[in-house]
């Protein structure tokens, strides 16, 4: 009897969770609908967007605002924190030139985004000029009412690769 009743408890969860599997995701206590999730990833995506513009314009002021404290940072030749990142768009030992931006994913859970870009990069590194095509992961933390990026990835790709959706 006791089997009996945990294969139907169990049953009742696994339903459960299936039928909460609808157009809304709980999150934080609040329901969110679809269309408040398609607005705030096309918010993240035109930030992105932004953020390319400013590394190109080496706008270092509106970067700072942007990075959190904490973010971190992976390119094809290291890692560093805020500060160095920074540093480096300034002084322009990496100048992001321009950036082609071939797709886009955005996925928002809650107070977390994340972004997946595959972009073809051109850049100005210690007076070179390379370009390369990168699939670049960015994660973002909803703070009070603003968005903050928290981590930042350059992945080395081939041309053909192509971002899940």
């Amino acid at each position: 009897m006791h089997l009996r009743f945990s294969i139907y408890a169990f049953a009742l969860l696994l339903f459960l969770g299936l039928f909460s599997c609808g157009t809304t995701k709980q999150t934080a206590g609040q329901l969110v609908s679809a269309e408040e999730r398609a607005t705030t990833e096309q918010y993240i995506r035109q930030l992105s967007a932004d953020k390319w513009q400013w590394m190109a314009d080496k706008d270092v002021d509106k970067l700072a605002d942007l990075f959190d404290d904490s973010a971190k940072f992976v390119h094809m030749s290291g890692s560093w924190k805020k500060e160095r990142e920074l540093e480096i768009i300034e002084t322009g030992s990496i100048w992001y030139k321009s950036t082609k931006i071939h797709d886009v994913a955005v996925e928002v859970t809650g107070k977390v985004a994340v972004l997946w870009n595959r972009i073809t990069l051109e850049a100005e590194v210690r007076g070179d000029t390379v370009s390369n095509e990168f699939t670049v992961t960015e994660v973002y933390q909803k703070r009070g009412e603003s968005w903050k990026m928290m981590a930042f990835t350059f992945s080395k790709v081939r041309d053909t690769h192509e971002i899940v959706h």
